[in-house]
């Protein structure tokens, strides 16, 4: 019984890591992107605003 609820535990430890790293990565990519883009706006915002 204790190695199945170990065995549970484990598996559980390895997901969250994983969701972490995998939220933690998209969070920075998207970061970078939208940071890439307002830069991209604030070179071209004179040609925006005529």
């Amino acid at each position: 019984m204790d190695e199945k609820i170990y065995k549970a535990m484990c598996r559980s430890g390895i997901t969250n890591l994983v969701l972490g790293i995998s939220i933690l990565a998209g969070g920075i990519t998207a970061g970078i992107l939208l940071t890439i883009s307002g830069a991209r706006l604030l070179k071209h915002r004179m040609n925006i605003m005529i």
